[in-house]
């Protein structure tokens, strides 16, 4: 079944939505920090367009997508709406960047600087400059992309040279574990890896956001400093298998 004609989920969202906004100003405030910073991220893998739709309606302006073909077929349905910006928050296939670049808002998983060599080449045939995020592999997982801790510095410097990219911070994905907590360190380093490199000149103080934190533990990442959550089943619910497309 399609995305696009799948309504299972119709009815829940707003609620969920208000709830989470919720949750998200009162651990902003705990934490110290201004609720606004915080933005919320739906990603809406598998999700339908009458989802889509509702969530909108419910006050989200920002819809995430992991796979491209998914996102090429709902991009058009949604169509143009006051404030609804598009991020890409999917592994990078190279072949699959020309469909990316320009087409979305912010790319949150660049994870070399091979990938961002690229697309400074497609933007400047397309006369923009496209924000991106860096994604940093801080638990040094096998089977996630993105750098090390240890490597970004590096990175950064050159990524900084490319005028057709704006690199806008840094995103992470820690390793999942039922305690919320453990995500906790991973969350932290990335974010004092963010202040180090703008203490050391590395890159400017625009260069703030932190993409980190999902349904289960983005309170957490939240109080260390997260201005970016991509939160999928929390608002959508669980959702079915996805289908096999690029």
């Amino acid at each position: 079944m399609s995305p696009l004609d799948d309504s299972r989920i119709a009815g829940t969202i707003a609620g969920n939505i208000q709830r989470i906004q919720e949750e998200i100003r009162r651990t902003a405030t705990r934490a110290g920090r201004d609720p606004s910073t915080v933005q919320l991220v739906a990603a809406t893998k598998t999700v339908s367009l009458s989802g889509l739709l509702e969530a909108y309606a419910a006050g989200v302006r920002v819809f995430g997508e992991n796979r491209l073909q998914e996102a090429q077929e709902k991009m058009p349905a949604v169509g143009p709406r006051q404030g609804l910006t598009w991020h890409f928050i999917g592994r990078i296939q190279r072949r699959k960047l020309k469909d990316i670049v320009g087409k979305f808002g912010l790319i949150h998983s660049v994870e070399n600087v091979e990938q961002s060599r690229h697309i400074n080449a497609l933007a400047e045939k397309l006369g923009i400059c496209q924000d991106i995020l860096l994604e940093v592999n801080v638990a040094r997982e096998d089977t996630k992309g993105g750098l090390f801790s240890q490597d970004v510095p590096k990175a950064v410097e050159e990524i900084e040279r490319h005028p057709h990219v704006t690199l806008r911070g840094f995103m992470t994905l820690p390793p999942f574990a039922e305690n919320a907590e453990e995500a906790r360190p991973y969350f932290s380093e990335l974010r004092q890896l963010r202040d180090s490199l703008v203490q050391d000149g590395l890159v400017s103080g625009g260069v703030e956001a932190l993409s980190m934190g999902m349904s289960h533990d983005y309170q957490i990442a939240i109080e260390e400093g997260a201005t970016m959550v991509r939160i999928g089943t929390a608002i959508f619910g669980k959702r079915g298998p996805i289908p096999k497309a690029g």
